[in-house]
């Protein structure tokens, strides 16, 4: 067969991609739903729940009584308890009241401190999935460019062997200079796959941090559904921005700081408490003996109340409250600072997002056919004797170049809406679905 239809045969027919058995692949659910039911930080973020709610509780109960045991005024020369009528065996109790309010506010405070860390849960469920998403993206990319790129090789080598068959015929239009091009680009292919498998392995490493040793399983062919299409709310509001801000308003990690806002405001009204007295009441009983001459003493009893006095408050209780206010505002300026960010940040995903789209379409609809078309003329001209061998290889190569372009664009955008998915969440959020028409496509151009 004549070494130009050949070439022609493995270009139009390629070689066949056998699919992956999804018992032996690790699917992007897969890796998020195993990051999340892993990830040790979910555990200590309820064992922090747990201990701030038992703390409220412990903090709205009074202080323990206490107790005294005296021996009072014994004689030394004897010790004889009927002695001296002041001698007597006494048990005291008494009980300190916290300064107004404190108890119900501190434990309103543990409570505030308690209700955040829900919050924090699913910032860190949507923070790994927009993580694991995006490492797990960039292992599928490693993954199908070489997986297009050994399509090819594989085309190389057959062209590298019809073309030394036909150097060899007499028949043959092939130079030697066509066998050495043909070399050269299976060479400059085995140097790109190199490359790719270092960042695939790469990659794979970083991934074993949330799934351990599944990461390196093969990557399942289909990208789940929900991360196939951009949000298609966002620019179906009325007031697209308005729209964008009360969504950032509503990120779990907003809310967790208006928690832990509350929890600082609670703070400062605990701090107020200081310029109310402790009380304390204590009671007293007193047992003495019969006088020697037999007669009967009176047992005595005693009651008493004490609180102090917060006369001096300029250096102590004002500072107090002062410093206690002044951490509420400054965590209401982190609060402010982080919504800053995130809107930031979001603006940023969808103006990328955005020229990721077009350049999409771009490939799509018109580089992708015209490589194709080049490389099938470039071919025609060479098999009609009006081209050259390095221009028709020259051709196959940029098709396969604007192909892993084509991938990586479709990477950055899926990795995109996976970012786009964090700074979007919120309470009882789920992630955006896709449409039917991309799912339909997958992934692999």
């Amino acid at each position: 067969m004549n070494i130009q239809w050949v070439f022609l045969l493995f270009l139009l027919v390629g070689l066949p991609v056998f699919a992956q058995s999804p018992a032996n692949t690790l699917s992007l659910d897969e890796a998020i739903a195993h990051a999340i039911a892993t990830d040790p930080w979910l555990n200590g973020s309820r064992h922090r729940e747990d201990a701030l709610t038992s703390e409220s509780i412990s903090a709205s109960t009074l202080p323990d009584p206490k107790v005294s045991l005296m021996a009072a005024n014994f004689p030394t020369d004897s010790f004889d308890i009927n002695q001296e009528p002041m001698t007597q065996l006494t048990v005291g109790v008494s009980q300190m009241f916290p300064r107004g309010d404190s108890l119900a506010l501190s434990s309103r405070q543990k409570q505030e401190l308690a209700e955040q860390e829900p919050l924090l849960r699913q910032n860190r469920q949507a923070k790994v999935a927009a993580t694991v998403s995006q490492l797990w993206l960039e292992a599928f990319r490693a993954q199908e460019s070489i997986r297009l790129i050994e399509r090819d090789r594989s085309l190389f080598e057959h062209l590298v062997d019809a073309t030394k068959a036909s150097y060899s015929s007499a028949l043959g239009r092939a130079r030697q200079q066509d066998i050495i091009r043909a070399q050269l680009e299976l060479t400059r292919l085995d140097d790109r796959l190199t490359v790719l498998r270092q960042q695939s392995e790469s990659a794979q490493q970083r991934l074993s941090e949330w799934v351990g040793g599944r990461a390196r399983l093969p990557l399942a062919q289909l990208v789940p559904s929900q991360y196939g299409d951009e949000p298609t709310s966002v620019g179906g509001q009325p007031d697209s921005d308005r729209w964008l801000y009360e969504q950032v308003n509503r990120h779990p990690l907003l809310l967790a700081l208006d928690q832990r806002i509350d929890a600082m405001e609670t703070g400062v009204e605990l701090a107020r408490q200081k310029y109310k007295p402790e009380w304390g009441l204590s009671a007293q009983y007193g047992y003495r003996d019969d006088d020697p001459m037999g007669r009967d003493r009176a047992d005595l009893f005693s009651v008493g109340v004490t609180f102090d006095l917060p006369l001096f408050t300029g250096k102590r209780q004002d500072k107090d409250v002062s410093a206690a206010t002044s951490r509420a505002e400054a965590l209401k300026t982190d609060k402010l600072l982080m919504a800053r960010k995130l809107m930031a940040d979001l603006d940023t995903a969808l103006v990328q997002l955005q020229r990721l789209n077009d350049r999409r379409a771009l490939y799509a609809e018109q580089l992708l056919p015209q490589m194709s078309e080049q490389a099938e003329a470039a071919l025609a001209a060479y098999n009609n004797d009006d081209g050259d061998f390095a221009e028709a290889v020259r051709a196959r190569i940029a098709e396969l170049n604007a192909k892993i372009d084509f991938l990586t664009i479709r990477i950055d955008r899926l990795k995109m809406i996976a970012e786009l998915n964090y700074l979007l969440s919120k309470n009882g959020s789920e992630p955006f679905p896709a449409t039917s028409r991309e799912h339909a496509e997958g992934l692999t151009p």
